[in-house]
């Protein structure tokens, strides 16, 4: 219960299922209204404020709502409810024939209170749904509704009205018949209102109608209006997070104040070598360019397309971009103001999860979903060639790479899991830089990469890892346990080995992070970089895994830190959030030092390596978009050709190669090979086929004509191996559920007979017995008789005991 003093009210609800709360003035107790809610059971708090024009419920068990009313809402065509002329219809005609209209109340037969309160549960009336509102400097309230209603609600009497719009007779321009805002301000004689269309309308109010102009024009859907303090400058942010101000005056102005990108950011890399900008990939496929210093966007490009992973390359101004259809992007940057697609490859129908180049930029990893680790020539002046691919296991958790300056070689890593043993699998294999100049023969007519020149080697962990990575001496792995919060080293055996090799963790020490986390290395392979679900970044020496820099980018609550990249130089580190959508930039408070001086050695060592490369790899990226529609076109005119030889006439044309991933394209062009090379014995086989079919349909024709028990059933004549074999099995395994079945009847039958014979003679000692005649027929048999217990001998020899007395009685009663 609850009372307002000023306003002389009472108010209270009532205990029972769905209650109500009643408003009664004091002290005359007539009621002033009724309120009824969403509420299931009971309300436990009631408070009206101040004025005594609002009153606050809040509720228990179910809903724990906290409500609070005002205002009696139209329904949604905008016209009020009148709830009296439901109840006592004074306003429906009388009918001369059958009398006067009832009331449902009166129909129902209910009388007193209940009948005032009576309404049918099919009698529902659907009331506006106000989405927003904004005050007037005079407490006036303007409310906007999700059916598109404006209502103005009065202060002091809380009156709603429903205001009119008035039309200019201008036509409706397309698709903007229906306006939809979702916030609202109020400004001098009407309203701004956002709409979800990217406009800002004005609401130009008099009196109780209204009038809709064109305000701004944004792009993009408007969440929030806000104007200053001053009224001389109007604050605008989008749905994606953007922020504008349009400031009014003789010449207003419209400012972009931030830019946001298109939702969270799927992945983010750095633009080697300098690393003075860096890039984020977003699901919608929209590539941003950030300056690092001062965190500006300098450029953005569009891809249109479902985007899951980008990986920028260190050997030229390039960068790759895969996606969920199993294309891989490559971009010119350049220019980092105008970046643009240059390159497309179709690698497989799988979605593309990993993007990873080498330390040095030769190669170019791509893992899709159903595990396969394609091989690229990370160079423009290759037009990106793809060298081929290697079969892993589906699920790829990590890639990791070793390639070093002074090796010819890369060694790479890959993490996957193996589910129903509680495993996880890695396996090693090794890249010579001579690839690209020999890949025909490093990889079979499928464009398999063979195993026995890649020298691809398989470790098992017996427990689950959720990252792995490869320290640069290529004797040791550091795994960061899935199911414990621990971080582990592995050595790798010095000899070769064949099959599956168990490793054992041979050092372990505790991550000091929960949930589940990732692993990378520093550019120089000094630094162990470690992030988990936490949002803690540790920075971990890589012999002693102990930490020396730690820094929390992110909460917990936003599940994490998803992804970590560090500049070549190491003074900048990347976090992305895994659902915050936020990416933060790391850098050292006080970088010297020995801690400093290595990696910044080794950063010197690899950009007098690759700016020789760079430059030239980087005059290719403007021919690369020319050079690649002419090997398409060229390689699109190759597949249209058609084919007369007979030995292909079971293979499928192909008219458009885009269509076609590249890995289907290379099990085609294999397929055609091994055809025209087995073409003779094809002709050859077929010819004995025919032959064989000829005798078999005399041998048919001949079976016809003998008798019926002689005669073969056609499934006999078949001559598909199969088939034959399985009917056999099939047949054999029938006679054999028979004979089963027949030994279980015959089992059953001798058990039965050994009860009987129990029973019915080993257990006699009078064995049944007959005298048979040869001559007449006649038969004297005995009586067979169960051996007496002691009770039976016992109660035998006292009957007749018995029967002797009453013998001897009856001898001498006569």
């Amino acid at each position: 219960m609850a009372t307002n003093i000023p306003y002389e009210v009472v108010a209270f609800s009532d205990r029972r299922l769905r209650p109500l709360i009643y408003i009664y003035n004091f002290p005359g107790l007539t009621r002033r209204t009724k309120l009824k809610g969403n509420v299931l059971l009971d309300y436990t708090l009631l408070s009206f404020s101040y004025c005594g024009t609002y009153l606050a419920s809040y509720s228990s068990l179910l809903e724990f709502e906290l409500a609070l009313w005002s205002v009696k809402l139209p329904m949604e065509d905008g016209s009020f409810f009148n709830e009296t002329d439901v109840i006592f219809p004074q306003s429906l005609p009388k009918d001369l024939i059958y009398g006067p209209v009832l009331p449902v109340s009166a129909i129902a037969g209910l009388v007193g209170e209940e009948a005032e309160t009576f309404r049918p549960k099919d009698d529902l009336y659907t009331l506006l749904h106000p989405t927003m509102h904004c005050w007037t400097p005079t407490s006036d309230l303007y409310i906007g509704c999700e059916e598109g209603h404006l209502l103005m609600i009065n202060g002091e009497n809380l009156k709603a009205t429903v205001l009119s719009k008035m039309e200019d007779g201008t036509p409706n321009k397309v698709g903007r018949s229906h306006i939809s805002p979702v916030t609202m301000v109020y400004q001098k004689g009407g309203v701004l209102a956002s709409g979800i269309d990217g406009f800002v309308y004005s609401f130009l109010i008099k009196d109780t109608n209204y009038k809709v102009e064109d305000f701004l024009e944004i792009e993009e859907p408007v969440e929030h209006l806000i104007f200053s303090p001053s009224y001389k400058m109007l604050l605008i942010q989008t749905d994606k997070g953007s922020v504008y101000i349009y400031t009014f005056g003789e010449e207003p102005t419209f400012e972009k104040i931030l830019e946001a990108c298109d939702g969270k950011f799927q992945a983010t890399d750095f633009i080697t070598p300098r690393s003075e900008y860096c890039m984020t990939l977003t699901a919608s496929g929209e590539v941003c360019i950030w300056d690092i210093e001062d965190g500006l966007c300098a450029s953005r490009i569009y891809l249109k397309i479902p985007a899951t992973v980008l990986a920028c390359s260190p050997s030229s101004l390039s960068a790759a971009v895969g996606t969920k259809d199993g294309f891989v992007h490559f971009l010119d940057v350049r220019n980092v103001e105008s970046p643009q697609a240059v390159h497309k490859a179709f690698l497989s129908e799988s979605p593309v999860q990993h993007l990873l180049y080498d330390q040095r930029g030769m190669y170019l990893l791509v893992g899709t979903s159903e595990g396969y680790i394609f091989v690229i020539n990370a160079k423009p002046s290759s037009l990106f060639q793809i060298l081929g691919f290697i079969e892993i296991g589906k699920g790829i958790l990590q890639i990791s790479t070793v390639s070093l300056l002074e090796k010819d070689i890369v060694k790479v890593m890959v993490l996957y899991p193996l589910p129903d043993t509680g495993r996880s699998r890695l396996e090693i294999f090794t890249l010579p830089k001579i690839i690209p100049q020999v890949s025909a023969s490093f990889a079979d007519e499928r464009g398999r990469l063979r195993d026995e020149l890649i020298h691809k080697f398989v470790y098992e962990i017996e427990h689950t890892l959720s990252s792995a990575v490869l320290n640069f001496q290529s004797n040791r792995i550091y795994g960061f346990c899935n199911q414990v919060p621990y971080i582990c080293s592995y050595l790798l055996p010095e000899k070769e080995h064949g099959g599956v090799c168990i490793l054992k963790p041979y050092q372990k020490v505790q991550s000091k992070q929960y949930g589940s986390g990732m692993l990378s290395l520093s550019p120089h392979g000094l630094w162990l970089i470690t992030i988990a679900k936490c949002g803690i970044l540790c920075v971990r020496d890589i012999h002693t895994l102990e930490v020396f820099a730690r820094c929390r980018s992110h909460s917990h609550q936003g599940h994490g830190i998803q992804s970590v990249r560090i500049s070549m130089d190491g003074q900048n580190i990347l976090v992305n959030g895994r659902n915050d959508s936020t990416l933060v930039n790391l850098r050292w408070r006080r970088f010297g030092g020995h801690l400093a001086n290595e990696i910044l050695e080794y950063n010197q060592q690899l950009l007098t390596f690759l700016t020789n490369i760079m430059d030239e790899e980087n005059d290719y990226l403007s021919i690369t978009q020319r050079d690649s529609l002419v090997l398409e076109s060229a390689s699109e005119h190759t597949n249209r050709r058609s084919s007369t030889d007979s030995s292909q006439e079971e293979l499928v044309q192909v008219g458009n190669t885009e269509a076609i991933p590249w890995i289907q394209q290379k099990s085609q062009e294999a397929i055609k090979k091994e055809v025209k090379l087995f073409s003779n014995k094809r002709k050859e086989i077929k010819r004995k086929i025919k032959a064989l079919a000829k005798t078999v349909l005399d041998m048919m024709e001949e079976n016809e004509a003998v008798d019926n028990i002689a005669k073969l059933e056609q499934q006999e004549f078949g001559l598909d191996l199969e088939e034959l074999e399985r009917l056999h099995h099939k047949s054999e395994e029938e006679v054999a559920k028979i004979r089963k079945d027949v030994e279980m009847q015959n089992l059953a039958k001798r058990y039965l007979a050994e009860l009987i014979k129990e029973e019915c003679w080993n257990s006699m000692a009078v064995k049944g017995r007959a005298l048979k005649c040869f001559h007449i027929p006649y038969v004297v048999e005995n009586f067979p008789m169960k051996e007496r217990t002691d009770e039976e001998l016992k109660e035998l020899k006292r009957v007749v005991q018995q029967k002797k007395i009453e013998a001897e009685c009856l001898k001498v009663q006569f």
